[in-house]
């Protein structure tokens, strides 16, 4: 991993303007290499050449596509120590979310390759005598895909895809923090298992100037979808101007994840799934739990252990496999945690773990009493920061669970199966996890939230619903007769 450059048109290439910005490692501040940083004139070039791909592609036979996705996910595992190397370098990922992130990335590509062979349509009955209807799944054509650099790896990958499986082109602009690992590193993979030319096209950005690579996908009419992943504030902003152009847009955005521990849950196992539920990946996963609402009759016992493990989590080194607890992904980063603990601890929270920064990484943080109307009780804090709250009973969490106007995931942990089932059923959320933690995510399952978590639904199974356009399609043997 040394210079990133643009990937377009099945060809390498520098950014128009000839500007490069500096790839830095959050652990060390070292430079990995320079990065091409793109702008729209780019991402123009990269919309045009994915438009000239399309009608290729979108007809290449079925066997083609699924072959191109198979030798791909062999090239991936093929690839796994140096991936887990590059994914602890450019984002500070330690080992255990590396392996879950190879391993998603390797399975959606697998499952990926069985889209080219799923039927693209159905038989309509009609009422009309004579007349034959289909309704037929057709790919829309360029697929815009903005993605994240926390899971750079999967979410990139979940990005793409889908659309691409379909028979759609795809222009991928990762995150400045991840442009190898979230961008070329994927382009290398499918050139190399086959995708022709033009098929994924890949741009990347220097810091602060996203805005020009999104807007020029906005504002083409070759661009028939875009999907983005990331906070609530961009993509507010994303759908406000795809509106103008009346453009369909998948959102997967800020999850402000409860994890509710009923009366009767088993505390030892509820400890266990909380830690790793809430710290994995430093917190900066967009599944993480943020707010634990533990029953009162089970609250000082679970308090007491769950501290105790949390104070225990290794920190340091993402290259190290004993470390848990990593670097947060920058500067700003560890700038925001600092300042909201502080401001909670202020308004009268109090800490039962962590809470001193550790440049470059801000350990894993237990808060309990924050006020509602902290940064840290009101939205996504995301680092490894949660909050726990006692509540009277199970029933009550679900209630202050849904005050929220986020609404991506939440758990629930219980022995009484049932009951969890009927507060999952009540819980305004896209997902609910009944005796699990929050992170979970298999390339099949429909991943996505509510309220202002966004729209849409990832998930290979659901891609065609996301990234194909339906036509209805009549035909008759013999002539009609008309009314007039």
């Amino acid at each position: 991993m040394d210079a990133v450059r643009h990937f377009i048109g099945g060809d390498w290439a520098e950014a128009v303007s000839g500007r490069t910005y500096d790839n830095r490692s959050p652990w060390s501040g070292a430079v990995i290499g320079p990065v091409a940083a793109g702008d729209d004139e780019d991402a123009r070039r990269a919309i045009e050449h994915a438009h000239t791909a399309f009608s290729g592609w979108s007809q290449a036979a079925p066997g083609r596509r699924q072959t191109v996705f198979l030798r791909a996910a062999d090239i991936l595992e093929g690839r796994r120590p140096s991936v887990l190397r590059a994914l602890a370098l450019e984002t500070g990922c330690g080992a255990p979310f590396g392996e879950i992130q190879v391993d998603f990335a390797v399975s959606l590509l697998r499952q990926a390759a069985q889209l080219a062979y799923r039927p693209i349509g159905e038989l309509l009955p009609s009422d009309i005598p004579g007349t034959q209807a289909l309704a037929v799944r057709r790919p829309v054509g360029v697929v815009g895909a903005i993605a994240p650099w926390n899971a750079s790896l999967a979410l990139s990958g979940r990005a793409i895809a889908g659309p691409l499986a379909l028979g759609n082109t795809v222009v991928l602009k990762p995150s400045e923090e991840s442009p190898y690992t979230g961008g070329a590193l994927w382009a290398e993979i499918l050139q190399e298992a086959g995708l022709p030319g033009g098929a994924l096209n890949v741009v990347t950005h220097a810091p602060g100037e996203a805005g020009l690579i999104a807007d020029a996908m906005l504002a083409s009419r070759r661009v028939k979808r875009i999907n983005f992943t990331g906070s609530t504030p961009t993509g507010r902003r994303l759908a406000e101007k795809a509106g103008v152009h009346l453009k369909r847009i998948v959102l997967q955005l800020s999850g402000q994840n409860p994890m509710i521990i009923a009366e009767d849950a088993d505390v030892d196992y509820a400890v266990e799934a909380a830690a790793y539920g809430a710290f994995l990946h430093q917190g900066q996963v967009c599944m993480c739990a943020r707010r634990i609402y533990v029953a009162r009759p089970v609250a000082e016992q679970f308090l007491a252990k769950f501290a105790a493990k949390v104070r225990a989590l290794p920190t340091g080194d993402p290259a190290d496999p004993a470390t848990i607890i990593g670097p947060v992904i920058n500067e700003w980063a560890l700038a925001m945690l600092e300042r909201r603990v502080k401001q909670a601890v202020d308004a009268g929270a109090r800490v039962v773990a962590g809470g001193e920064p550790q440049p470059p990484c801000y350990p894993p943080t237990v808060l309990t009493d924050v006020p509602a109307d902290t940064e840290l009780a009101q939205g996504e804090t995301f680092g490894p920061i949660v909050t726990v709250e006692v509540v009277e009973s199970a029933d009550e969490a679900v209630d202050r669970a849904n005050r929220s106007d986020l609404g991506l995931v939440a758990s629930v942990i219980s022995s009484d199966v049932p009951r969890a089932m009927r507060l999952a059923a009540r819980l305004e959320v896209g997902i609910v996890h009944v005796n699990d933690q929050t992170v979970n995510d298999e390339p099949q399952m429909p991943f996505g939230g509510v309220k202002d978590t966004g729209w849409g639904r990832f998930g290979i199974g659901f891609a065609a619903e996301e990234f194909a356009e339906l036509q209805w399609i009549s035909a008759r043997e013999q002539d009609r007769t008309f009314r007039f």
